[in-house]
């Protein structure tokens, strides 16, 4: 199956597309029906790419014995914002290897979901 190239205006208008609560409910349908399975394929990739390393167990510990209590939840608060990037960063890979697995099921003669559009 060839690679499709999508333009950034393309991009731009499906993520403006997501805003719409309905598009978006049936997303998260869809997800949360295999939520189990692609949790640890989350795991697995964060896990793969050193996220929850030595690394990362050296800055959390770092930012949690940090003495002021002020520079420790700011150290703590940015923490948790890199670890919830790079989780939706990763999230939004595995969703799109995904997707690209269910083409290449369809192609490959295998049933197509209800929901699932050309």
């Amino acid at each position: 199956m060839p690679e499709e190239t999508i333009s950034d205006e393309e991009l731009a208008a499906a993520v403006e597309r997501l805003s719409d609560p309905d598009r978006f409910r049936e997303a998260e349908q869809v997800v949360s029906r295999v939520a189990p399975g692609l949790s640890s394929v989350l795991v697995t990739a964060l896990g793969q790419g050193g996220w929850f390393g030595e690394s990362h167990q050296s800055e959390t510990l770092k930012a949690a014995t940090i003495p002021d209590e002020d520079q420790r939840l700011t150290a703590v608060r940015a923490l948790l914002t890199e670890e919830t990037q790079m989780g939706m960063m990763v999230g939004v890979a595995v969703g799109w290897a995904l997707r690209q697995e269910l083409g290449q099921g369809a192609a490959a003669g295998a049933p197509e979901t209800e929901n699932e559009e050309s």
